[in-house]
């Protein structure tokens, strides 16, 4: 069951933000950990559409991230699948279902990820992407859990679509396709920051994102620096 109270501190929150100017990369890892936590998650993440295929966006986690990637590699999953029917696309238990996604699963299996579920991510009738939740335990996602899930995954499109100002698809485009260079970038980044710290991945994020924060700069904006001059956080 889904925290009620931090559900609508979420809500509160980003719709404080979403009016203002913002970085997306970090609105959307953002958005991801509040999933998670909302609904007592593992792991979280955003898959985009880029020219009729899903790419992974931003995970809040090295699991989750794991999954995703497997997901843009193979192009199945649940986020595939909830891209493909625009419905939404959840299994209580992963381990057991494997014939469905044979690789994902297995994936699954080895990061101790049970229960998954894709929410599509609608603008107007077109289907842009996919929210995916994952739980350490088998889950019988309740209709509230999915409902306060595609509430959330709404709230990211409609950042995706302040972002991409005009709503026109080639400047949409051009705003997943920034998302996904800045993934690349960060990437890089977290894996030379955790090597400085001696720190896993995920604590090195967060130490960029506290020196972003702290500096009134962009998520993409401190990896570079960490990547071609040797910036320390």
């Amino acid at each position: 069951m889904y925290d009620q109270s931090l559900f609508l501190q979420t809500l509160s929150r980003f719709a404080r933000v979403l009016p203002a100017q913002y970085d997306l990369e970090l609105a959307l890892v953002e958005l991801t950990e509040s999933v998670a936590a909302v609904l007592g998650l593992v792991g979280s993440g955003v898959t985009m559409a880029e020219d009729g295929r899903l790419r992974f966006v931003t995970a809040v986690s090295q699991a989750s991230g794991e999954l995703e990637r497997i997901q843009e590699e193979q192009q199945a999953g649940p986020c595939q699948d909830a891209y493909d029917t625009g419905e939404v696309v959840w299994v209580p238990d992963v381990r057991v279902e494997t014939t469905r996604w044979p690789e994902f699963a297995a994936t699954a299996t080895r990061l101790g990820v049970a229960g998954v579920a894709g929410i599509p991510m609608r603008l107007s009738n077109q289907i842009i992407g996919a929210l995916n939740l994952y739980s350490s335990t088998p889950r019988e996602w309740s209709e509230e859990d999915l409902a306060a899930a595609t509430v959330l995954a709404d709230v990211a499109t409609s950042y995706v679509i302040n972002a991409s100002k005009m709503r026109q698809q080639q400047q949409l485009s051009e705003q997943l396709q920034q998302a996904l260079e800045s993934r690349v970038v960060i990437e890089q980044a977290k894996g030379i920051t955790a090597q400085q710290h001696a720190v896993t991945v995920d604590e090195a994020f967060h130490l960029m994102r506290g020196h972003a924060r702290s500096k009134n700069a962009s998520i993409r904006a401190v990896a570079e620096a960490i990547v071609a001059v040797g910036l320390q956080v």
